[in-house]
């Protein structure tokens, strides 16, 4: 992969965010229960980590190691009616068999399929730049450069500036945030804020769901999205009515790599599972994807003023 005109330019030391109340930081007695941020506060919080996220200029690598699983039983389409004299049709992954009146036979099989790639993301102004190197397919080597994406079940970007779109101050007035959890990630302290539209807001493409806020620092370290706002569900809503069941998306980010104060995606999971009327789960497909192996070049930040 070609060098990055940043790479030999050191990153800037990032500044603090505002500092919370003096009683917030102190630390409580071992005996005593620690002291919940108030949700405005972690808000505030949040919006100015998204503020940064916005202004960030970057430049890094890592490898990017995808497993995707489908089972695509139910995208077999019976047509004609088994127990009528002659043939039923079974159109299989585009194949028709002709079989005879009373017998279906399936040979769909278990689709498994992993990818490796050297992964290079550049953001410089407000543009973002993507490149991969595939290095793998299916455990054996296949080096291509400048490759595309090659997951079937769904298409991502990355997923880096996706919290700006629900925590960041301007989009924060469109939205209802309620604390449902209070956990711990690692050593960190985080509340779990839902996220819903207020009744009214204009319509968006921003996704929305549950977030896991660092309650001291607002640094957004997990979100599970709501899967109506997914690009493209309308897709998923389709398959859902040939199986005659309803689609659920689980989509959930992570973000544990950190450099400046500027959280990078780790994780990107995705399980697209149908569910009928008795609330049995078939679940078609996964997609995980772990972001490991980073190598910064450049993370820095304007400071605007409040």
């Amino acid at each position: 992969m070609a060098p990055s005109p940043h790479r030999d330019q050191p990153a800037p030391a990032l500044s603090s965010l505002p500092a919370g109340p003096a009683s917030w930081q102190t630390p409580a007695p071992s005996t005593a229960k620690p002291v919940a941020a108030p949700l405005s506060e972690v808000l505030a919080r949040a919006a100015a980590y998204c503020r940064k996220l916005e202004d960030a200029a970057f430049d890094f690598v890592c490898r990017e190691e995808i497993r995707e699983t489908i089972d695509p039983r139910y995208d077999s389409v019976v047509q004609g009616n088994p127990r009528d004299a002659g043939s039923t049709t079974v159109i299989s992954g585009g194949a028709q068999a002709f079989l005879g009146p009373s017998i279906v036979i399936s040979r769909v099989r278990r689709v498994k399929r992993s990818f490796v790639y050297d992964y290079q993301c550049i953001r410089a102004g407000r543009a973002i730049r993507e490149l991969r190197t595939q290095l793998e397919e299916n455990g054996k080597k296949k080096v291509r450069e400048n490759a595309e994406l090659q997951t079937s079940v769904v298409v991502y970007g990355t997923a880096l500036l996706a919290p700006v779109g629900v925590f960041g101050e301007r989009f924060q007035p469109y939205y209802d945030f309620n604390v449902i959890g209070a956990e711990t990630i690692g050593k960190t302290p985080v509340l779990v804020i839902d996220a819903k539209p207020k009744p009214g807001a204009p319509a968006s493409r921003n996704l929305y769901g549950q977030a896991w806020i660092d309650r001291v620092t607002g640094n957004i370290l997990r979100i599970e999205w709501s899967d109506s706002r997914v690009g493209n569900f309308d897709v998923f809503q389709k398959r859902g009515e040939k199986y005659k069941r309803t689609p659920r998306l689980t989509i959930r980010s992570e973000f544990s790599a950190e450099k400046n104060g500027i959280r990078f995606p780790s994780r990107l999971y995705i399980e697209e599972a149908y569910l009928n009327d008795k609330g049995k789960v078939f679940v078609r497909s996964t997609t995980d994807v772990v972001y490991k192996d980073f190598k910064f070049f450049t993370v820095e930040f304007e400071v605007r003023d409040q």
